[in-house]
């Protein structure tokens, strides 16, 4: 016994849904000029304490200890531990490589010096020197 195929009827509307068809209703409901904020913009209120951002870092390759292996190491951040977790975090993110944590030292793998540099400019840093 083969079996029978159904037919598909048109409705005449898109085949799709539009997800974003409502917010241009809601955008028309604002008053002029204003726009909404958003969520979390991850910045800190004024009571706060502001993200802490070294003077100074250096940045190295090192192979050391490492069977060959390049690593970028950037010390003299002088930041306590959860902040190194999370810059590290983020850099991992942005780098698209791996590292961690070592002592107060961030350990990324393989020849980051440049990139690092750049993304240390961009938090805030100061003074960066390559070792």
């Amino acid at each position: 016994m083969a079996r029978q195929r159904k037919e598909v009827v048109s409705t005449g509307a898109a085949p799709f849904h539009q997800a974003f068809a409502g917010l241009e209703a809601l955008k028309a409901s604002l008053p002029a000029g204003q726009t909404p904020e958003p969520a979390d913009t991850g910045r800190t209120s004024e009571g706060e304490a502001r993200e802490q951002v070294p003077a100074r870092a250096v940045v190295r390759r090192s192979r050391k200890g490492r069977g060959g292996r390049e690593v970028t190491e950037i010390s003299h951040l002088g930041l306590p531990s959860d902040v190194l977790a999370t810059w590290i975090r983020e850099l991992r993110t942005q780098l698209g490589c791996g590292g961690a944590v070592e002592e107060d030292v961030l350990v990324l793998h393989g020849d980051q010096r440049d990139r690092a540099e750049a993304w240390l400019k961009a938090r805030g840093v100061r003074k960066i020197t390559r070792g």
